[in-house]
């Protein structure tokens, strides 16, 4: 089928309301737009870029535990959520009650990605991967009640407060196994010669207009467009996220999403998408020289300076590209110090300005990596 004589679905007739039944996906496509076809080999481009720097970055792992905070935030901030990622990387303990539901559902996230991608190894991307992930995300925090890890068994809707005045109502509920089975099919099948990168802007356009939970939908839609890059080898670590371009262009998001369901036009919901890619993966490259030369000044000049304690702060300062945010307990862990020690190196990092006390109190204090932190936005 040429994309552009896609057929989005049709309205339906329901209990006192209309919702919408989206056409199955699962089958080839074609296309004879030749922006997509560029934007194709930009973005592929790109994401070799990417690739290729990674490489050359030493103890990579570090710094995707940065991005995946970075991420998680971000997608939790479309949904209303609002914590930065310095409050994220915070224990607990720390955080006052009333910022609790808030980092728990970014830390939930932050638990869900690591784990599915973890997963991957072992189980390919499924509709049983996106259930257990749902399970985790929603996991003790404001839509536990949401029956997390299931698909629902009841009508959701889009914005309004009811079924009367919502903006766009998915399909009804019975439909939802065959609707999501379809797509795994589409995400898996290797009859198809369908390039990744469109496959899957199909794929999480299907996913967000099937909404097949009752919470938690676009948070799993955006989390699926990384676990495809990396179950198919797209990516060679998890480094592309795609939330921080959807939420400084939400309205638009919104818009091409509904613009498919509306009018068929596949073809500019899959430029929108190739555009994100194009704009993220080069995003990412830059974060990464940044990250590189921020270490490099770090411990060729400031580290050097600390004379004798140099070889320990050398140490340090490798953990904290992988924790940045710490306490004098954690610094005690992560550096093997005494209590007394530990304060004496983290003072000595303030005297340099790698670290920074962010609370103002005498006790309990937090210090942070903000000059790292920053390059994350």
């Amino acid at each position: 089928m040429d994309i552009k004589e896609f057929k989005a679905g049709s309205l339906r007739k329901g209990y006192e309301y209309e919702y919408f039944m989206p056409e199955k996906i699962n089958h080839g496509f074609v296309w004879s737009d030749d922006v997509i076809g560029e934007q194709l080999e930009k973005a592929s481009l790109k994401l070799g870029e990417l690739n290729s720097f990674s490489q050359l970055v030493p103890d990579t792992s570090q710094f995707i535990v940065m991005h995946v905070y970075k991420e998680a935030v971000v997608s939790s901030k479309i949904e209303g959520t609002q914590t930065n990622i310095e409050e994220a990387m915070i224990d607990e303990s720390e955080i006052a009650p009333e910022r609790r539901d808030d980092w728990q559902e970014v830390n939930n996230y932050v638990e869900a990605l690591t784990t599915a991608i973890a997963e991957l190894n072992s189980i390919p991307l499924s509709n049983r991967l996106l259930r257990q992930t749902h399970k985790l995300l929603l996991s003790s925090v404001r839509g536990e009640h949401k029956s997390p890890g299931e698909f629902r068994t009841s009508q959701n809707w889009i914005g309004g407060s009811n079924l009367n005045d919502a903006i766009f109502i998915p399909p009804i509920q019975d439909s939802v196994p065959e609707l999501m089975s379809d797509l795994e099919l589409f995400l898996n099948n290797q009859d198809i010669r369908i390039p990744h990168l469109i496959r899957i802007a199909i794929a999480h356009y299907q996913f967000e207009t099937i909404h097949p939970f009752l919470d938690g939908n676009g948070r799993i839609g955006r989390l699926l467009i990384t676990l495809y890059l990396v179950a198919n080898g797209i990516m060679d670590e998890p480094l592309l996220y795609l939330s921080e371009f959807l939420e400084r262009n939400k309205n638009r998001y919104y818009s091409k999403l509904m613009k498919v369901r509306q009018e068929n036009d596949l073809v500019d919901w899959i430029q929108f998408f190739l555009a994100g890619v194009i704009e993220t993966a080069d995003t990412a490259v830059r974060t990464l020289k940044a990250i590189m030369q921020l270490k490099s000044e770090i411990e060729g000049e400031r580290i050097l300076a600390m004379g004798k304690r140099s070889k320990t702060a050398m140490v340090f300062l490798q953990k904290l590209f992988g924790k940045p945010v710490v306490s004098i307990r954690d610094v005690e862990a992560m550096a093997e110090l005494s209590n007394k020690a530990a304060s004496d190196l983290v003072k000595a990092f303030e005297e340099h300005k790698i670290l920074v006390e962010t609370t103002g109190y005498q006790r309990n204090r937090v210090f942070v990596f903000q000059e790292y932190v920053r390059l994350f936005g």
